[in-house]
């Protein structure tokens, strides 16, 4: 069991590192970032603020919005529970976890961001500042991040705020998950776009790899766990613990 618990550590630490990493390579390709986090890095760019700190603080929005939805949502159902308030207490202390899990998530990006340099501007006249190399980086970045959130969310520990408010919408609101996430996408991308435009006059965060984010992490995170999701679960003996 403690070998278990290691594991399950493990995997779940080093999905947060490559999901980090993963994201940071994506604004870093300079060809669009995906739809959560484009809010953070239309801000970050207009006010020439930290990424991270404004990663921080849209995940911390992100927090106390899902403790409203969840609190919204026990209103609902608590004639149906048999111990409402116990229940309550731990769904909320879980969200308040997300809050040392953001800023753990969100130092990793600093991290890699400094590190890292931005292809287009770094080598304005080399192959690896062109369009084609840029867009390996982003499909490199799509992989990382899909990985890094199917390894994280397989081993059901603390979700990512983006994911957890996802999930508290979905059952608040009765639609399915993939419903909501594909409208959250879509908020989150039409308010970068008014931010942008309002502040900069022009798109900022929203590309290509927008697009080709959305449409491919799913499918890396799909992948992944038809392959290895049963090797690592097993591994961690994730069913076995909960």
């Amino acid at each position: 069991m403690k070998k278990a618990i290691v594991y399950r550590v493990f995997f779940y630490v080093l999905g947060l590192l490559v999901m980090a990493l993963g994201i940071t390579l994506n604004t870093k390709s300079g060809l669009g970032v995906s739809p959560i986090i484009s809010v953070s890095y239309s801000v970050s760019d207009i006010c020439n603020f930290n990424f991270g700190n404004a990663t921080f603080v849209l995940y911390g929005t992100f927090i106390i919005t899902e403790m409203v939805v969840h609190l919204l949502h026990h209103k609902k159902v608590v004639a149906l529970e048999e111990n409402p308030s116990s229940r309550l207490k731990l769904v909320l202390l879980l969200d308040l976890l997300q809050f040392p899990l953001s800023l753990v998530f969100t130092r990793f990006m600093n991290l890699f961001a400094a590190v890292i340099p931005d292809f287009q501007t770094a080598y304005p006249d080399s192959f690896a500042g062109s369009f084609w190399a840029r867009l390996i980086v982003l499909l490199i970045a799509i992989v990382f991040t899909g990985i890094g959130a199917a390894m994280s969310l397989d081993m059901r520990l603390i979700p990512n705020p983006a994911d957890g408010l996802v999930q508290a919408i979905a059952d608040l609101s009765g639609k399915t998950l993939g419903f909501i996430k594909n409208c959250f996408d879509g908020f989150n991308i039409l308010l970068t776009a008014v931010i942008s435009l309002l502040f900069a006059g022009h798109l900022i965060g929203i590309g290509l790899g927008t697009i080709l984010t959305v449409i491919g992490v799913g499918r890396v995170i799909a992948l992944f766990n038809r392959l290895l999701e049963s090797k690592v679960t097993g591994m961690a003996q994730v069913n076995k613990i909960e």
